[in-house]
């Protein structure tokens, strides 16, 4: 039972190597699943392109190459854990997450969130001063400030969320910013030229042209159904003769119906049924007789989001 995500080697270094060029400053974001490639694949390439890696959380501060400093993106309220290198930069955006590192016996560096329109982690505006003297008064250092605007919305919103905080901050910190394209990226650093700008990058870092990747399953299992037959967890009944396929992922993978209660599994350029709603690390498929099935052994597509998926194979190709 084996989910696997397989990937043009060539192609795909292509890609991370140009959009690197593209951004000056570049910081690589390596967090969660590792967008689909895991965390450790994506490491030694990432301290390749920068003396800087940022990750999700406290506890994926971890296979960082010598000599880079992992940077981290959620602010934590929890004990740190003992594997977290000292050179760690760590995120806070409240007198709270100060409060709770100088508890915890953090005395190092520290990433100053600043809130966006996003209005998620961050301070506002109308607090920073208290966050700054509140920071004054302990032994940590500030390395720097982050700015995260949203996803959504134009790069006209994107840069203004930054540049609004620009008067309001030493001359001489760097700025990490995010989620912007590479004409308001370099526009921004045009207009400021004596800033210090940093572009932490993911998604667009490492997924390119989607040609390059494929996810897929295997097939572990069929069997013959007759109508009104019950198979699965939930015994659900068919309403004609068919096969019910055995694929080897499910939710223990992220593998789940897509957002509209459709099966995620396809085969031969056909939508393949569920059965019922993927489980743990097998999901049931009903293709109705007379209809193409794929054999035992055989790959079957899979459309999930690579940064939801927890893929057991990583295989590159030429």
């Amino acid at each position: 039972m084996t989910l696997r995500l397989t990937v043009n080697e060539v192609a795909w270094k292509q890609h991370v190597q140009s959009v690197a060029r593209s951004y000056p400053g570049i910081v690589p974001v390596v967090k969660g699943n590792g967008y689909g490639f895991r965390r450790w694949n994506l490491m030694p390439l990432a301290g390749q392109l920068s003396d800087e890696i940022a990750v999700g959380t406290v506890f994926e501060a971890r296979d960082i190459p010598s000599g880079v400093t992992p940077i981290v993106l959620t602010p934590t309220m929890t004990q740190l854990p003992s594997t977290l290198p000292r050179a760690t930069v760590l995120t806070v955006g409240s007198v709270d997450h100060v409060g709770a590192l100088s508890r915890f016996g953090w005395s190092g560096r520290i990433m100053v969130k600043l809130q966006s329109s996003m209005k998620r982690h961050g301070v506002a505006p109308t607090d920073f001063k208290k966050l700054m003297s509140y920071i004054e008064r302990t032994s940590l250092t500030v390395h720097g400030f982050s700015i995260h605007p949203p996803l959504d919305g134009d790069m006209a919103l994107h840069l203004d969320d930054i540049t609004k905080w620009l008067d309001m901050l030493p001359a001489d910190a760097p700025v990490y910013v995010s989620h912007l394209d590479v004409a308001t990226y370099e526009s921004l650093r045009a207009l400021h030229p004596q800033r210090t700008f940093r572009v932490r990058l993911g998604t667009s870092l490492w997924h390119g042209d989607k040609s390059m990747m494929h996810l897929t399953a295997d097939v572990l299992g069929t069997h013959s159904l007759e109508a009104g037959e019950r198979a699965g967890y939930r015994l659900t009944g068919t309403i004609g003769p068919g096969q019910v396929v055995l694929v080897g992922a499910g939710s223990a993978h992220g593998v789940t119906a897509l957002d509209d209660g459709r099966s995620p599994f396809h085969y031969q350029h056909s939508r393949l049924n569920l059965l019922e709603p993927p489980h743990m690390h097998t999901s049931m498929l009903f293709v109705a007789r007379g209809r193409a099935i794929p054999a035992v052994g055989e790959w079957i597509d899979v459309q999930r989001p690579l940064t939801q998926v927890q893929v057991d194979l990583l295989q590159w190709t030429a």
